[in-house]
């Protein structure tokens, strides 16, 4: 009798924590919000970004129910976490990466802000932590060496978003990655690092090493050994289709309209569309952008880019007016009384798990 009640308990225990932390959020995600944040970057038709909008012009609405918004026009200090993949695939461009580190300080973080530095192949090394101090932030970026082969970029997005949601909420929180858009070897999937950071109000950039260029650079991988004989290998079967149904269906690589159903489509069944490309996914998730490059000039141009972007958008924040609606919150922005907006970018939505006042 004892050992039913005690089981009785325990099960009555872990339904009531579960009201509160699903079973499919595991530690460290947090699955309610009191504040969204959602960078906005307005493009006029020449593709420049406009300036000079009024807070009353912006109207934010959050599953098409219009939310009671505050716009930061005045400059906020940035908060950033440089994550730079560190594996001996990119050994041959990683030259090219450390020379950048005297960049980030003039161009994208400003005079109040700061940065740390983390770098992944099969670990997720801190070589910085948050500073001001440029001239540890360069130094942390020439220190980089190349490791083993693994690529555990899901995970280092994971742990900036843990580092940046520890930040003081009156500043701006950026994940900036330099690597591959590929993943070899995290054990956290695209959809658990995606609503990491959507939660923490982080937004994703991404500078992309040429995967074609690192595949021609890379050292050789000596194969291991195949135990079978040749005459055991089956023969390839059929010609296999193009792989553009996905695409065609959902929009890949199409502009935010197009994009969202894919993002619902991996939220709610956890598949894994985003496994060749899971830096698309974050930069379109929270609003921010994508860039590659082949040469050292090209890294700096994306590095300046990236630096405009930040220092042109307009912050709206809000607590949302119907947290009673649980799940995925689709976030749209307009602008009224402009005639020459003809882009605004901002972040699709965001996860939240059903909360009543």
């Amino acid at each position: 009798m004892p050992r039913i009640f005690a089981l009785t308990l325990l099960c009555s225990l872990l339904l009531a924590q579960s009201r509160d932390e699903p079973v499919e959020a595991p530690q460290p995600f947090r699955v309610s919000t009191d504040l969204v944040v959602a960078p906005v970057t307005v493009y006029d038709h020449d593709g420049s970004y406009i300036n000079g909008i009024q807070p009353e012009q912006f109207h934010l609405y959050d599953n098409n129910k219009e939310q009671n918004i505050h716009v930061d026009i005045a400059y906020q200090p940035i908060s950033i976490v440089i994550a730079i993949q560190a594996n001996s695939h990119v050994q041959a461009i990683l030259p090219q990466v450390q020379r950048i580190g005297n960049l980030i300080s003039p161009l994208v973080i400003g005079d109040q802000g700061e940065a740390a530095v983390i770098a992944y192949d099969s670990r997720i090394r801190t070589l910085q932590d948050f500073t001001s101090d440029s001239d540890k932030i360069t130094k942390a970026v020439k220190s980089i060496y190349p490791g083993s082969t693994s690529n555990r970029m899901i995970d280092a997005v994971v742990e900036g978003s843990r580092m940046l949601d520890s930040r003081p909420k009156n500043r701006r929180r950026i994940f900036l990655q330099i690597g591959e858009t590929r993943d070899l070897g995290s054990e956290f999937r695209a959809r658990e690092a995606l609503i990491s950071i959507q939660l923490a109000n982080v937004e994703f950039y991404a500078v992309d090493m040429s995967r074609f260029l690192s595949t021609l650079t890379a050292p050789q991988v000596q194969p291991r050994p195949d135990p079978l004989p040749a005459s055991a290998h089956p023969l390839p079967g059929g010609v296999p289709s193009t792989p553009t149904t996905i695409a065609t269906t959902y929009g890949l690589n199409g502009g935010r309209a197009e994009f969202l159903p894919l993002m619902l489509e991996l939220l709610k069944d956890a598949k894994a569309i985003f496994k060749d490309n899971p830096v698309e996914l974050f930069t379109k998730g929270t609003g921010g952008s994508e860039f590659s490059f082949y040469k050292q000039r090209g890294l700096e141009e994306a590095i300046q880019k990236i630096g405009e972007e930040l220092h042109s958008q307009y912050l709206i924040s809000y607590n949302p007016n119907n947290k009673g609606e649980g799940g995925f919150h689709q976030i749209t922005v307009e602008v009224s009384g402009r005639t020459d907006v003809a882009k605004i970018q901002t972040r699709p939505g965001y996860w939240l798990a059903a909360k009543f006042n």
